[in-house]
């Protein structure tokens, strides 16, 4: 009889040893060679579904791991959109740092299960000490609780949910939100607020029509005033409102909300008063941010995701409930089956989530690494070149600047001969769709990476830099890219137009 049993899915120490130390070769010539790459090839979906066999059947046998390593890395290395590129500033995605590539690898090899103390003791031992630290950094209180989950959405959740159970003035979990006799439940956020919003509204019952999308002034913040009259006017036609969601640091253009107005006003309502910071909650003690954004100290709730602006590997973003117990009256339930020690932390109790990753390790890891002050030197690094680069589009007379807020600066590219017609109906026509085509010129060349807004009706690129590789050349050089870009599009799109007729 053998002692251990033979698995197809095992490998021996020494594999593993040799093929672990080829991987992480591979990885490491990769981050060298990263700054010349493109930062995106660009590749039409089906060569792409080609070069990964997608119409293939499972295969019937395995296949060696060595072989099945190298091509993974082929594919993942030469056709993926690399957001650890130095001119990727697309989406709020960070470039990930390499002791969080170590973390991770390090998480699942020992691979606990952080949803109780009992199954992952070490690991949720590490999770809350990473939840105060990130509490530490923002200026949040540190007794506060915490749990980590995938991203800012699910983050935004756990607050929405902690506040939905402490407002609704009935058992709102026993008897939901459609009980005999309750009030309409109303939440109140700005018109730039993410979508999380929506989508929480839709799948925790209060349906969309709930939501309040409250006015913002001329810098995209909450208009408090309109906020006020809004709230006056639900409480005049019976409905119960529940809370207030600020933003700091908004999607389109990193606008902060009027926190410390926000925080008064809940408190005159008794509203539950939540913080979206999933991007740039992090800035909060950086010198010469907007001083609201220290606000979200007053905050019931708040999310923040660390692999924004923490640079963590995805997938990982934090929630922070300023009283433990609202998370646990939120989210707690126990069954006989479940035998958890309570005198212990059990996240179990304080999400959504029962069975939980070791997200923790590559934030504990990197916050160690960096501290404090570093990570407010990277973030102020940051929030420097997007000024920079705000400088110098002004220095481009064919481009115009919309916005400059945190690490975000929009701008777009206004030919020479239509700068005198801007404003009028059938010119913004026009730039909104040479605008899209430059963006996407730009995406072909794999020069660097953009993203897009709409602002006031214009569409303009947008470039947000919470990447710790972006250098000043490379901010300074991209204006003159854009316009080069800019003419070339410009002319295509007036020869097209003239062939057409």
């Amino acid at each position: 009889m053998t002692s251990k049993r033979s698995a197809p899915i095992d490998m021996s120490a020494e594999e593993f040893r040799i093929l672990g130390h080829r991987l992480i070769d591979q990885i490491a010539e990769f981050l060298i060679a990263l700054p010349g790459k493109p930062v995106t090839p660009s590749e039409d979906p089906t060569h792409l579904k080609a070069l990964v066999g997608t119409d293939n059947s499972l295969p019937k046998r395995g296949t060696d791991p060595g072989k099945l390593l190298e091509r993974s890395a082929e594919l993942i290395f030469g056709h993926s959109l690399f957001n650890g590129h130095p001119r990727f500033w697309g989406y709020i995605t960070a470039s990930p740092t390499p002791i969080g590539m170590l973390g991770d690898l390090l998480a699942a090899a020992a691979n606990p299960n952080v949803g109780s103390w009992k199954l992952g003791p070490v690991a949720t031992e590490i999770e809350s000490q990473t939840i105060r630290w990130i509490a530490e950094l923002i200026g949040y209180p540190t007794d506060c609780g915490g749990v980590l989950v995938s991203g800012g959405n699910m983050a935004n959740f756990v607050g929405f949910l902690a506040a939905r159970r402490a407002k609704a003035d009935w058992n709102i979990r026993e008897s939901g939100v459609s009980a005999d006799g309750a009030k309409k439940l109303v939440v109140y956020t700005s018109a730039e607020t993410h979508t999380w919003v929506q989508k929480a509204a839709d799948l925790f019952g209060l349906g969309t029509a709930s939501v309040r999308w409250i006015s913002t002034d001329e810098q995209k913040r909450m208009d408090t005033n309109a906020l006020q009259k809004q709230i006056d006017a639900d409480l005049a036609a019976g409905m119960l409102p529940i809370m207030v969601i600020g933003t700091a640091g908004t999607v389109s253009t990193g606008a902060v909300d009027p926190l410390y107005d926000l925080a008064r006003i809940c408190r005159k309502y008794n509203l539950w008063f939540h913080v979206d910071g999933a991007y740039g909650g992090f800035a909060a003690r950086v010198p010469g941010v907007p001083s609201d954004l220290a606000g979200l100290e007053l905050a019931d709730s708040v999310a923040v995701d660390p692999h924004k602006w923490l640079y963590a590997p995805l997938e990982v973003g934090c929630a922070l409930v300023r009283n433990p117990v609202y998370m646990t009256d939120a989210f707690s339930y126990h069954p006989p089956y479940y035998h958890f020690d309570s005198s212990v932390t059990n996240f179990v109790d304080y999400g959504m989530q029962n069975s939980r990753g070791f997200r923790a390790l590559k934030v504990w890891l990197a916050l160690q690494q960096v501290g404090l002050d570093g990570y407010i030197q990277m973030i102020g690094e940051d929030i420097r070149l997007a000024e920079l680069l705000y400088q110098c589009v002004g220095e481009q007379s064919e481009l115009e600047r919309f916005t400059q807020g945190l690490s975000i600066t929009t701008f777009r590219f206004v030919p020479a001969e239509l700068q005198s017609r801007t404003g009028q109906s059938e010119t913004e026509q026009y730039l909104n769709k040479l605008n899209e085509e430059v963006m996407l010129a730009l995406e072909r060349t794999g020069e660097a990476f953009v993203s897009h807004a709409i602002i006031n009706g214009a569409f303009v690129l947008r470039v947000c830099i919470v990447n710790f590789r972006t250098s000043e050349k490379d901010i300074r050089t991209f204006p003159a890219l854009i316009c080069r870009i800019g003419s070339t599009v410009d002319r295509e799109l007036r020869q097209s137009s003239l062939n057409s007729r």
